[in-house]
């Protein structure tokens, strides 16, 4: 059985107040989610903050993106090593808006991976396709050759160490939502395209829906058989929301 994990990436909201207001209705909450593995990534500049407000709590936490070098003069970037040093678990890599809007391509995204899980990080590692893309046709063949970067650069064993998050992009921020025999019909090809290199770790890989989740329709995702969670962006930045999705994988 794969762990449901519903991760919240905060994008760059949030001011010290309005962290320290959510973090403590997440720790009141927390107590109801009976099963799914509950993390939040914040902006870096609260990351300290997030680690002194949730040590010794059941939720983790990570970055929102990780540099591929490992020190040096790489102005603005942050290194795996520092997330760690401050308790990160996860680190997002190959979000969409990177990919839009910072042209990360696909072998940055697969250099990336690698970097994360040299520093010891779990990357959640987004994929997924454009409204073009959709109406075009080739919705499997962008997620597969996005899959694939990370296969042929890291090897399908270590693609396994992490997590795959599908958000289609034309849901984000948007509104809409793909139905939740769309989303699944995407996270069945993914997984099934994972098990043509490796079975084993296709059956252990959990991927999750990343398109406009939100309380009242996180339920019937989540039960679809290869929908293991969410990647969660608006709906995190509200405790009741938030926990709204993570409790619903506790049917």
């Amino acid at each position: 059985m794969r762990q449901p994990l519903v991760a919240g990436n905060w994008k760059m909201n949030g001011s010290l107040a309005s962290v320290r207001e959510l973090l403590a209705g997440l720790k009141a909450g927390i107590a109801e989610v009976k099963v799914a593995e509950v993390a939040v990534c914040p902006p870096a500049v609260f990351i300290p903050e997030v680690q002194a407000q949730l040590n010794g709590t059941p939720i983790a936490w990570g970055g929102q993106d990780v540099s591929v070098h490992e020190s040096g003069a790489y102005t603005g970037e942050i290194a795996g090593s520092m997330l760690t040093d401050f308790g990160c678990k996860y680190v997002i890599i190959g979000h969409s808006e990177r990919r839009t809007y910072h042209g990360e391509t696909d072998m940055l995204v697969a250099e990336k991976f690698t970097a994360a899980r040299k520093a010891g990080l779990v990357p959640l590692f987004c994929i997924g396709e454009t409204q073009e893309e959709r109406e075009s046709g080739i919705t499997e063949e962008v997620v597969a050759r996005q899959i694939d970067a990370v296969i042929e650069h890291c090897g399908v064993d270590m693609l396994g160490e992490g997590v795959i998050a599908y958000e289609p992009v034309w849901a984000i921020g948007t509104g809409l939502t793909a139905s939740p025999e769309q989303a699944q019909e995407v996270h069945a090809f993914i997984r099934g395209r994972v098990a043509k290199s490796s079975a084993a770790v296709a059956e252990g890989l959990r991927i999750l829906y990343g398109g406009s989740m939100k309380p009242d329709n996180a339920a019937e995702l989540l039960a679809k058989a290869d929908i293991d969670g969410g990647l969660i962006g608006g709906a995190s930045l509200a405790a009741k929301d938030f926990l709204g999705i993570c409790t619903a994988a506790n049917d």
